[in-house]
């Protein structure tokens, strides 16, 4: 690691005077100052509290943006199998299943499946995988018995958190072992797949554990563990992605020698051929592996995590947490991967005072034996036998076949059975053997390993400085508030040679390659009008990251609150997202493309030199056309269609940047406040989205670029044949201006006799897209979605029950890997429990997806049905 200071450090050194001077109070100061007497302040409801919004505690009728929570009894009532699938019944939350083990959350639209622009944080500390830039899941998060509440902010974040959460933001609050000691034990045991075309029935089990104990009035620790263990969705999808491949040869459907069915890999487009047969040109594509075949659909984690809080004063509390994770899944980016004895760790120090947060921690990964499933299928293809061989072996039984008398579509048929004589077939020894050892070769033109190592220091403070010059007499109005912050980030990457180098010049490419970003934000509020009835907050942030100038991301917001019951919320916003990681940096051979980042130092020389692949594609569409169908030459239809070649327009990465407009209403009604209301309308201007695209750098035949001045005929010519190409997918800017819109409205209602009812919709569209050219992140979203629920932790003695239904609309889905309409499904999940007082045991009878009614949440992700449990809980 660098010795160089990060600048956080060196900011924190003028803090320290201030932090030092400032007065210690007690933590119920902190809190918003008390409800307006209305003969209703003594409801639960009215006096409910979230903290993610503002970065301070605030009534949640008075949060300036959208904000939901999820509190200790909704978790309780809830038929999902654990509090992370819960969410997914949140209003305005939209989350997508690619694994069992592994679900991705987003709201508002352009989602995909390693969402970067949605930041999860426990405790307020990233819980994400450093390279990803995003999290897996709930991997490093907590267990069911330590979680104690979920807030999530639908929308742009970024002015007060950075981290690029111009999506919107979940934070997971854990248990204190100050306020929670025990011992607490948790077993469930299930079954999944039950009436599934792809495979029995499968034991699913989780075991948790928590203890926590006060050792003195200072001192108190708790420890975490849970094992999980089940079978993974499978994904089966059989969509032929290339059907149209050889349509001027009528070869379509079943006889199509180039299909690509899209849950199957090693017949993508760098694994086909133009062959000549017949006097004819036909796309042929190598046989490739469905994703059973190469994939160990055998899912466990083990997560665990142990902390250590001290009380320096009875107002002033340090605590050290390490967590750590090592798990077996499917995960998907651009490809899909087998993550095998993955592993994640992270260690972090918080300091919490009530007028001083700071936090420091350190995540560490390593993605162990994992490898990418389609150049695994890809390789073993060609482990057996390279694609020179194939073609040739195909050729020569395709001439054989039709000389002997079949039809063009049977004599495909033959010749494909006369290449593959031999081919590895799963399951047998030699399969499994030459997998495992493509699994450890790291290089994906030869291999399939995903072999990083990387980590992450982040350290962040925050001072409440209003209170603390009221507090230090100062003389700061009791109606204003002023909060400030500032954190750094590095990153630290351990370059393998293939997914990463570290490509600054001068240095050793295996040499730590490191990437930082500095921020802070100042916040001032006011608190206006008879009974402080108006509360406005400005925010600006400033955030410098590595390679791109400073960034600037405001905040505007205003609540008008005639009475207590009643809220109305307007803010505006804007956000930036920096390029992550992969985004940046990635150097992949990858399926005979070489991936490469955006940043100049990775890709200076291919933009400007490389042709779009859709402009290749219809290209070379054209010239078979021709050579099929209107008897040219093919150096005469080469010559014909030349002009369809176009020069790549794109160039280095820039940030993406989004502006937010949202308003919103959230009521407290009826008697007792029972039912609470909450609506809310957003607009959103997107640009330069982060997105790939496939380029070709013009080759001659030793390989080398040709020469700038190259006229376009020889440009044409090197790029109608595979080995004039050099392949490359580059990150990049879309040059897309879009728009989008959406609003939902909430109803959770405290119904007489211990019944908890909700309902929520939920409607979000794309506007339009101005200049658009398709690189832009699909939309990816349902345009409606609705939840309904209804809960009674003791409907008669001891008996409780949850239920909640979900419906989603058709979506159209565009993502790297296949584009097309997800059907619209509708999920029912139901729980029955049972508590008994001595011992503290509480039973649940549940079930996700009761109905068993098999969806996909997109578009080449696993088929996902019923899951059915049985939950013990003692001591929570």
């Amino acid at each position: 690691m660098p010795n160089a200071t990060p600048p956080f450090l060196h900011s924190a050194k003028f803090l320290l005077p201030l932090l030092s001077s400032l007065p210690l109070v007690s933590v119920a100061q902190q809190n918003p100052r008390p409800l307006r007497q209305s003969g209703l302040a003594d409801t639960t409801r009215l006096g409910e509290v979230v903290v993610a919004a503002s970065k301070v505690e605030e009534s949640i009728l008075q949060s300036p943006v959208t904000v939901e929570k999820l509190t200790a009894r909704q978790l309780r009532l809830t038929p999902a199998p654990s509090f992370f699938e819960a969410i997914e019944h949140v209003k305005g939350v939209q989350v997508i299943t690619p694994s069992l083990g592994f679900k991705v959350i987003n709201a508002r639209g352009f989602t995909n499946t390693t969402n970067v622009r949605f930041v999860q944080l426990v405790d307020g500390i990233d819980n994400q995988a450093p390279h990803i830039g995003g999290p897996i899941g709930n991997v490093l998060g907590p267990s069911d018995l330590d979680i104690q509440a979920v807030e999530i902010v639908p929308g742009t974040a970024a002015a007060l958190y950075g981290l690029n959460a111009i999506n919107g933001l979940a934070n997971f609050s854990t248990r204190n072992p100050f306020r929670s000691a025990g011992l607490s034990v948790q077993q469930k045991v299930g079954v999944n797949h039950v009436n599934d075309p792809s495979t029995g029935a499968h034991i699913f089990s989780e075991t948790s554990g928590r203890y926590a104990r006060t050792l003195s009035p200072k001192l108190a620790f708790k420890v975490n563990g849970t094992y999980l263990r089940g079978y993974d969705w499978v994904a089966r999808d059989p969509t032929d992605i290339n059907p149209t491949g050889n349509a001027t040869t009528g070869l379509l459907g079943a006889d199509n020698p180039a299909r690509d069915p899209v849950s199957s890999y090693g017949n993508e487009s760098s694994n086909r051929s133009n062959l000549t047969l017949g006097g004819k040109t036909y796309q042929v594509a190598r046989t490739g592996y469905r994703e059973p075949d190469v994939v160990n659909y055998q899912l466990q984690t083990l997560k665990y995590d142990a902390a250590l809080h001290y009380k320096l004063t009875p107002t002033t509390e340090l605590a050290y947490t390490y967590r750590g994770a090592n798990f077996d899944n499917v995960y998907q980016r651009s490809n899909r991967f087998q993550l095998d004895n993955y592993h994640l760790q992270q260690h972090a120090l918080q300091l919490t005072t009530p007028l001083v947060q700071a936090r420091a921690y350190f995540t560490r990964e390593n993605t162990g034996r994992s490898y990418n499933l389609r150049s695994m299928a890809e390789n073993l293809d060609r482990s057996f036998k390279p694609d020179a061989r194939w073609n040739q072996d195909y050729t020569a039984a395709w001439n054989a076949a039709t000389q002997s008398g079949q039809a063009v579509a049977q004599a495909h048929a033959t010749a494909r059975t006369a290449a593959d004589a031999g081919r590895l077939q799963p399951g047998t020894p030699a399969f499994e053997q030459r997998r495992r050892e493509l699994a450890d070769i790291n290089n994906w033109d030869q291999g399939a390993a995903l072999r990083v190592q990387a980590e992450l220091l982040h350290a962040e403070g925050q001072v409440n400085i209003g209170e603390a010059l009221r507090r230090g007499k100062k003389g700061l109005p009791a109606w204003a508030d002023l909060l400030a912050g500032l954190d750094h980030r590095t990153y630290f990457i351990q370059p393998d040679g293939n997914y990463f180098i570290n490509p600054e010049k001068g240095e050793d490419p295996s040499s730590t390659l490191t990437y930082g970003k500095t921020g802070g934000f100042v916040q001032a509020g006011a608190r206006l009008l008879p009974g402080e009835k108006l509360r406005l907050t400005a925010t600006l942030r400033a955030d410098k990251n590595d390679y791109f100038a400073v960034r600037f991301n405001p905040r505007l917001t205003a609540v008008y609150s005639p009475t207590q019951r009643h809220n109305f919320r307007l803010s505006y916003q804007s956000g930036y997202r920096f390029p992550s990681l992969f985004e940046g940096f990635s150097n992949v051979n990858s399926g005979q493309v070489k991936r490469i980042g955006g940043l100049r130092v990775m890709s200076e020389g291919v933009f400007e030199n490389s042709y779009l692949r859709s402009s290749i594609d219809a290209f070379s569409a054209a010239v078979t056309r021709d050579v099929n169908t209107n008897g040219l030459s093919r150096s005469q239809a080469i010559a014909r269609n030349q002009g369809l070649l176009v020069k790549n327009p794109y160039t280095y990465l820039r940030p993406e940047h989004i502006k937010s407009l949202e308003l919103g209403y959230k009521a407290a009604l009826l008697p007792g406040a029972r039912l609470l209301a909450d609506v809310d309308f957003y607009y959103n201007t997107y640009r330069d989205f982060i997105a790939q695209v496939e380029a070709y750098v013009p080759v001659n035949a030793a390989g080398q670029p040709l020469p700038a001045g190259a006229d376009l005929g020889t440009i044409a010519t090197a790029l109608s044949t595979r080995t004039g190409q050099a392949r490359y997918r580059l990150w990049t800017n879309s040059q897309s201006q879009v728009y989008n819109y959406g609003g939902s409205l909430g109803l959770r209602y405290d119904v007489a006799g211990g019944y908890l009812a909700g309902a929520s919709v939920t409607y979000a569209r794309l506007d339009r897209t101005e200049s658009g050219d398709g690189l832009e992140d699909g939309f990816n979203t349902p345009r409606w979605a609705y939840n309904l629920s209804l809960g009674n932790e003791e409907v008669v003695k001891h008996f409780g029950f949850g239920v909640n239904f979900r419906w989603q609309a058709r979506y159209f889905s565009q993502t790297f890997l296949v584009s097309g309409s997800v059907p619209a499904y509708a999920t029912l999940d139901a729980q029955a429990s049972y508590r008994l007082l001595t011992p503290n045991l509480r039973f649940k009878l549940g079930a996700s997806n009761l109905l068993n009614r098999y969806y996909v949440s997109y578009l080449g992700g696993p088929s996902v049905g019923g899951l059915y449990y049985l939950q013990v809980t003692y001591g929570l």
